[in-house]
């Protein structure tokens, strides 16, 4: 049997749809499969194929209002997982970060001259920024469930997005703002050994790619009517 009409459709509508490339993969697959069972359905009541077909999707509903259903549903899932590695992987890489800076480097009171009061605000700061966005996304999570029922995806998704994107802004200005105070106080202890350099690198990498997933986790979210 032909399934030219259903072809298109399904084309279509997965061009409109952002998010996990396997959910989509799944949601795409899914709609094939019910347009399919329905075409067969009305082949059986007399209907030729094309006409089966093309009744198929006109029950299925048009393009726009299931692309919109469907990226909700989309935005959802990706922001769910993104909050999901902001609330385990902040606090982890901190502590991995805390555990080497006391290991290779030593308390505040081993260097030479205690830094100032302005300088240890800043780094508690900073300190404090990965436990609130961890603790933020971690309420995050649990309140999109209590209220998954009560109020619509749509604006759950574009909540969840904006708590990501904006945790993991905090922590990114949070880092920055240590750098160059560590910097205006004593640049030479920007040149750190080499596996201290090393978990810098790394966790800047996790901070990038959180970053990612929440931009994109946004731009999932926003796109939904």
């Amino acid at each position: 049997m032909g399934t030219a009409v259903i072809d298109r459709y399904v084309t279509d509508l997965g061009a409109r749809l952002q998010g996990s490339k396997k959910q989509v993969r799944d949601l795409l697959t899914e709609t094939r499969d019910s347009l399919a069972d329905a075409t067969e359905a009305h082949v059986g009541r007399g209907l030729s194929e094309q006409e089966a077909q093309e009744r198929a999707v006109e029950e299925f509903g048009p393009v726009r209002e299931i692309a919109n259903e469907y990226q909700a549903e989309l935005a959802v899932a990706y922001g769910t997982r993104t909050l999901v590695w902001l609330a385990i992987v902040l606090p982890l890489m901190h502590m991995a970060w805390e555990y080497g800076r006391m290991l290779l480097i030593g308390p505040w009171q081993d260097f030479a001259a205690m830094p100032p009061a302005w300088y240890l605000f800043i780094a508690k700061a900073n300190d404090l920024t990965s436990g609130i966005a961890s603790g933020v996304a971690l309420v995050t999570l649990v309140l999109g469930r209590v209220l998954a029922r009560k109020y619509d995806s749509r604006r759950l998704a574009k909540i969840g997005a904006g708590v990501a994107l904006t945790a993991v802004g905090a922590v990114f200005l949070g880092n920055v703002s240590i750098i160059l105070a560590t910097a205006h106080l004593d640049v030479a202890r920007l040149a750190q050994s080499l596996p201290m350099t090393v978990a810098s690198a790394i966790t800047w990498i996790v901070i990038v790619r959180l970053g990612l997933l929440a931009r994109r986790c946004l731009s999932c979210a926003t796109i939904v009517a």
